[in-house]
């Protein structure tokens, strides 16, 4: 975040796909800097999840205490539902994915008409497809490559037919383990899907 000029004060709206820890283990260090920063936060934060986060959130303020209290500022926590959610300039809705019970995907649709699609972590599934129909980029999970299946995550060939019948415009592939760096995932994906692929990197700028 401090590499592209963002510092934790800055943020408005934090969306989190499941309670894995590898997904959501920055949220405890966010809100104690919010606190004990030598600027504490005074702007509202918005903290959404998939169903059962609220549990979630209580059990972490059960467990640090006065170390995540919000004294200088509002934090709402949310479950996001199937209707979509209106935040300033955007539109969020969220479905269900299949990889945990509380996994949710999120299509966020800017008033400008272009839209972003995140599915977290999922297998194939209907879900992913329908939130992802015709986005203008489908921020995909793409765990292992083909030959190296596991359940409740996407090879590049499922993320490739997610992306075709959803009829999305491209493709950005993420949440790589180490072993797909033994194998070309963009070429494996591309035997499916005919639109764009683009491999995610850490601070990589895309124009939507």
């Amino acid at each position: 975040m401090l590499e592209v000029g963002i510092i934790h004060r800055d943020i408005d709206l934090l969306l989190y796909t499941h309670t894995h820890p590898d997904h959501i283990s920055d949220l405890v260090p966010i809100l104690f800097a919010c606190k004990y920063a030598d600027l504490p936060r005074k702007k509202d934060l918005l903290c959404a999840g998939g169903p059962g986060f609220k549990t979630y959130f209580r059990r972490l303020k059960e467990f640090y205490g006065s170390w995540i209290e919000t004294l200088s500022y509002h934090l709402e926590i949310e479950e996001m539902s199937q209707a979509p959610t209106a935040f300033r300039d955007l539109t969020i809705s969220s479905k269900t994915m299949n990889h945990l019970p509380e996994s949710v995907g999120y299509r966020i649709e800017i008033t400008n008409g272009k839209s972003i699609v995140v599915s977290g972590d999922t297998d194939y599934c209907r879900n992913i497809i329908d939130l992802a129909r015709e986005a203008d980029i489908l921020v995909i999970e793409c765990s292992f490559p083909e030959g190296k299946k596991a359940e409740g995550h996407l090879t590049p060939y499922l993320a490739g037919r997610i992306g075709l019948e959803s009829r999305c415009k491209r493709l950005l592939l993420t949440h790589q383990y180490p072993i797909c760096d033994e194998f070309d995932i963009v070429k494996q994906c591309k035997a499916v899907y005919s639109g764009e692929v683009i491999l995610g990197q850490d601070l990589m700028r895309i124009n939507i």
